[in-house]
């Protein structure tokens, strides 16, 4: 079971970033992430125990945030087309160490390099010559999800498993 956690976005804002993907998509080749897997990837487990992974989620206090997309770029490294905020929230970077605190207590063993809030847009693309403006999104990041990834001839196949809650209990 490949398991990690991940922030989701409404509906309504998956919806606009598929589209704008497919937009991209038609210029670069590449393949567009369908709105129900456009997804910001906190920690990724790969094979594991989600009730050990879920214990050391629970464990995590955070602040809710809004998730600004508003830097839209290409890594011809990975070959993708992906967006996210040009400056990294606070609530996020810490949500972030936090969660990766605890699941490496928890024995998960997790990537070394830094934590990059993106959000892959578009798989297998070549160098577009522009992107187009980013629709304007709302994304509130009130919870955040343990995820299982299945592969299939499709591509993955993503199962919320459990959430928790971003925003600190207040006294």
């Amino acid at each position: 079971m490949r398991l990690f956690f991940a922030l989701w976005p409404p509906p309504d804002a998956a919806r606009a970033l598929a589209d704008w993907a497919d937009e991209v998509a038609r210029g670069t080749g590449g393949k567009p992430i369908p709105a129900e897997r456009i997804h910001l990837t906190l920690a990724f487990l790969g094979e594991g125990d989600p009730g050990t992974a879920a214990r050391g989620a629970r464990q995590v206090q955070g602040d809710a945030f809004d998730l600004p997309l508003d830097l839209a770029r290409y890594w011809k490294r990975n070959q993708i087309v992906w967006a996210g905020p040009r400056h990294t929230p606070a609530s996020l970077d810490h949500l972030s160490r936090a969660l990766h605190l605890e699941l490496r207590g928890a024995g998960f063993i997790l990537e070394s390099r830094s934590f990059a809030s993106h959000v892959t847009l578009v798989r297998k693309a070549r160098r577009p010559r522009a992107l187009p403006d980013l629709p304007p999104v709302h994304w509130p990041a009130t919870e955040f999800l343990l995820v299982e990834s299945r592969t299939s001839r499709e591509g993955p196949v993503y199962a919320a498993l459990k959430t928790f809650p971003v925003l600190k209990p207040h006294a």
